[in-house]
């Protein structure tokens, strides 16, 4: 059964391999997995992955947008799909045969995520950027457009904002997996710096989300775990 701590997502968004370590060491049971992003990835590599494995049952979401050619996208998963991660990360961005290459490519060992519109998108950017009037005056037209092509190419299921999750479910079914960014609980501070489209946990658990990634509220809270705890317990008040 899914404990309330399991629905969060760490993200390690810090750069250095001690400073990771530090949060790994000090969330391990408090938190269902570890999101290790770009910035960390690149500096660190799989021995961040490795120190996650085997410093508790915490599991690891890699979060790297892979975002290129199909046939590069596959090679990387092939490699990916040795580190026994999770989840991985790839941008809706571009074609259907993207997605599926990296889906088949996994060959079933990590489960695929695709990544619809980020947290920080705003209307005027979706405008900016090109795309049709029927989009840029509402977001969520395109985040479903892109859930439907990540679970029409194999994807075990899509990031998206808490606004938009309970429609990918309407749509693609409960079993779809939803992991949602932009968490900002109630009691925290409530600045959004670059987050945008942002729900709090309990309101996303209600609208459907199947995992939260929640780092700021935490990691720059008095006492992190409290807060992942606290966090936690409004969790299991409505699941």
């Amino acid at each position: 059964m899914k404990r309330p701590q399991d629905y969060i997502i760490f993200p390690l968004d810090v750069p250095t391999l001690k400073e990771a370590k530090r949060y790994v060491e000090l969330l391990s049971e408090h938190v269902g997995m570890f999101k290790v992003g770009l910035e960390l990835f690149i500096r660190s590599g799989p021995e961040i992955i490795n120190f996650v494995k085997t410093s508790g049952t915490a599991g690891v979401f890699l979060d790297l947008k892979l975002h290129d050619i199909p046939a590069t996208v596959a090679r990387a998963m092939e490699i990916i799909a040795d580190f026994g991660v999770t989840f991985v990360t790839v941008h809706c961005g571009e074609t259907k045969r993207m997605l599926a290459s990296a889906v088949e490519s996994s060959k079933g060992r990590v489960g695929i995520l695709g990544v619809t519109v980020l947290t920080s998108v705003l209307r005027e950017d979706i405008d900016d950027a090109g795309f049709r009037d029927e989009f840029s005056a509402d977001i969520s037209r395109l985040v479903l457009k892109r859930a439907a092509m990540a679970k029409a190419a194999g994807c075990i299921g899509v990031v998206c904002s808490g606004l938009e999750v309970k429609m990918i479910k309407q749509a693609s079914g409960k079993d779809f997996i939803a992991v949602t960014p932009g968490i900002r609980p109630s009691w925290g501070d409530r600045q959004r710096d670059d987050q945008q489209r942002v729900t709090t946990p309990e309101q996303a658990v209600i609208n459907g989300s199947d995992y939260l990634v929640i780092g700021r509220p935490i990691r720059d809270a008095k006492d992190p775990k409290e807060a992942a705890i606290r966090i936690a317990k409004e969790i299991e008040a409505v699941i």
